[in-house]
């Protein structure tokens, strides 16, 4: 396979940050939790798209809930509507004597270093970050937890089958911002396009991204009309598959799919969009999964439990910390054969007999 474009200085950063991680914690069975919770005070907040985002905040604030719940206590949450609210947004959280401390999305990661530094008696976990703002290869304060996903391998997954649907033979990605962290997904899925390819002697097209910072990027997190036109611009080169990367964006590239009058799949990121967005029902071939959910819970519970363990976490295909949704509606439309192709490909990539490259590879 051929090695992915080093993304921006913040991927080198990420990718050296982890020269060691952890399996989630353990689930721990109900004995001792709640008495654990009883002065135990856990907290999130939110980046900019809120929890209501159906995607990663949504899911992280899901999974902390639920440890919450389990431990016994409540949980206090803040959410911001931008960048200017992550600093007073967590200096309240601490101002409410928080222990712990989860902040969602790389965006967070410097607010989170700085108040990880001064408050060392607080446990911080952060999701889809290292922390490692000076690039030293260490997380930069020893009480912050790093939740990080290598979900290039769940997209090569998502590329390879994509190709074997395709009728027109191309398939387009486009994102919100060249971020490491929406940029693997797009690496994955091209990976997975070539290799279906190679495999094939097919010629199946990726359209909108070129790799790097090469491609097309709406510069922002938003739907809006300009994530529109992007998906529109892509659709208009004969795609029938479209993988949108970044949080609502998604919602601009359905608009898009339905103007076009025409049948084209989309390819979710995160969450499964079928489930947490049902209008996107008709149109989700299949999601790639970034299991936040369960990893945020599994973090924030071993907190509350008095396990707190900063070795940055990396999900993988192997520990199931990413994967692929089902086709749901889709599935009389995808030939058995082909998704008997992707379960193998599956476990030859966790075998590591094929090799998916990502600033995360090899860190699981």
């Amino acid at each position: 396979m051929k090695r992915a474009t080093q993304l921006t200085a913040l991927a080198g950063a990420v990718a050296l940050a982890l020269a060691a991680c952890a399996e989630a914690p353990e689930e721990s069975g109900d004995d001792g939790g709640n008495a654990a919770a009883s002065d135990f005070t856990p907290c999130i907040v939110s980046d900019q798209g809120g929890f209501d985002d159906k995607s990663f905040n949504q899911l992280s604030f899901e999974g902390a809930k639920q440890a919450a719940d389990e431990l016994g206590t409540e949980l206090i949450d803040v959410q911001s509507q931008s960048e200017s609210d992550f600093k007073p947004n967590m200096e309240s959280l601490v101002g409410q004597n928080c222990d712990a401390i989860v902040s969602v999305g790389f965006a967070l990661s410097a607010t989170t270093i700085e108040s990880a530094a001064e408050n060392p008696e607080t446990e911080y976990i952060i999701v889809d970050d290292a922390a490692d703002a000076d690039f030293d290869g260490k997380t930069d304060a020893e009480n912050i937890k790093p939740l990080l996903y290598d979900t290039a391998q769940a997209a090569f997954l998502a590329g390879y089958l994509s190709a074997g649907y395709s009728e027109t033979g191309k398939v387009g990605t486009f994102g919100g911002q060249p971020f490491p962290t929406v940029t693997i997904f797009m690496d994955g899925f091209k990976q997975g396009v070539e290799y279906y390819n190679e495999t094939k002697d097919a010629k199946v097209e990726v359209v909108g991204y070129s790799g790097g910072e090469e491609g097309v990027f709406t510069g922002g997190f938003e739907a809006n009309e300009t994530a529109k036109t992007s998906a529109q611009n892509i659709i208009d080169q004969g795609v029938d598959v479209l993988l949108p990367v970044g949080g609502p964006v998604y919602q601009s590239a359905i608009a898009a799919i339905k103007d076009s009058g025409r049948d084209i799949a989309l390819v979710g990121v995160d969450a499964d969009f079928y489930e947490t967005d049902p209008a996107t029902k008709p149109y989700v071939l299949t999601s790639i999964l970034k299991k936040m959910d369960v990893s945020t819970y599994e973090a924030t519970l071993a907190a509350g439990e008095g396990n707190f363990d900063a070795t940055p976490y990396v999900g993988t295909l192997a520990n199931e910390g990413v994967g692929l949704a089902p086709l749901h509606d889709f599935e009389d439309k995808v030939d058995p054969a082909l998704m008997e192709e992707v379960e193998a490909l599956k476990q030859q990539i966790i075998s590591g007999e094929v090799e998916v490259t990502s600033y995360l590879a090899g860190q699981g």
